[in-house]
């Protein structure tokens, strides 16, 4: 799949993480790679890291681009639209990957009729091991869809939801979800160092626990509780500790977590 010129509105750990996945997997090369930052010492590291051109003149980066990243911050998205919009082809994929900001307000910054995909990845696929979900405006042709899914699959895994209402969805799941990981990542070291282990030793007994179950859950195709019953012997110490688990509301809390998630994410939108 060619993917023409690709520039990059705003260089930051997303941003970064995209494009480190297009160069690393081979599907773009750094000729075809722009990015537009306004931080001198982020323009330099990056040319000196990826090869690529960087600037701090984004109209200078997006004009001739035949699709254009938004990967900068939600409060920062008025600003970056206004100064390219005029270097922007009304024809080019315009990919967002900003958290909150609606294609409406991209469209009415931009084109009215710009072809646009609004994605929410996250953090892992700075090592391409990332989850997207992503929707497009109808007017992005079969071409521009393939080219997306192509960007996407180079992070890792992706998935493409009906409309724009998913993505808030997807926001508190595979965008927030990362951080929920990672505290509970945090408590079971805590909790395996108060035991007694060595915190280095902690630390590798959960994480390759934690990875290996992931991985588990994924190539055995067989639903959560039913793994969960493999491993809970009646009366046993897994039984023990998932009582405490249930006791202490552990899906409850999990559940308001998540739908904390989405209405910040709905009210991000809407502001």
């Amino acid at each position: 799949m060619q993917l023409g010129q690709i520039a990059f509105i705003g260089g930051g750990v997303m941003g970064e993480a995209i494009l480190k996945s297009l160069l690393a997997s081979g599907t773009a090369t750094a000729s075809q790679i722009a990015v537009g930052d306004p931080v001198a010492q982020r323009q330099k590291d990056l040319a000196e890291r990826y090869g690529i051109r960087v600037s701090g003149d984004n109209a200078g980066v997006a004009r001739g681009a035949d699709i254009v990243v938004l990967a900068v911050k939600p409060q920062m998205m008025g600003q970056a639209l206004g100064q390219f919009r005029a270097a922007c082809a009304p024809t080019a994929l315009v990919i967002s990957i900003a958290a909150g900001t609606p294609i409406a307000t991209i469209r009415e910054m931009l084109h009215a009729e710009q072809p646009v995909v609004r994605v929410m990845p996250n953090t892992p696929a700075q090592i391409g091991m990332g989850m997207s979900a992503w929707t497009a405006t109808p007017n992005v042709s079969v071409a521009q869809l393939d080219q997306t899914r192509t960007i996407l699959a180079a992070m890792g895994d992706e998935v493409q939801v009906p409309d724009e209402h998913y993505i808030d969805m997807a926001t508190a799941i595979n965008g927030s979800g990362p951080g929920y990981v990672f505290l509970i990542l945090e408590a079971m070291i805590d909790a395996a160092v108060r035991l007694g282990f060595a915190r280095p030793v902690a630390e590798k007994l959960v994480l390759q626990t934690v990875r290996g179950s992931a991985e588990y859950a994924i190539q055995s195709k067989q639903h959560p509780a039913l793994l969960r019953n493999q491993v809970t012997s009646a009366g046993g110490t897994t039984a023990a500790g998932l009582f405490e688990l249930d006791k202490g509301g552990l899906r409850t809390t999990l559940d308001n977590a998540i739908f904390a998630a989405y209405h910040r994410a709905v009210e991000l939108g809407q502001s």
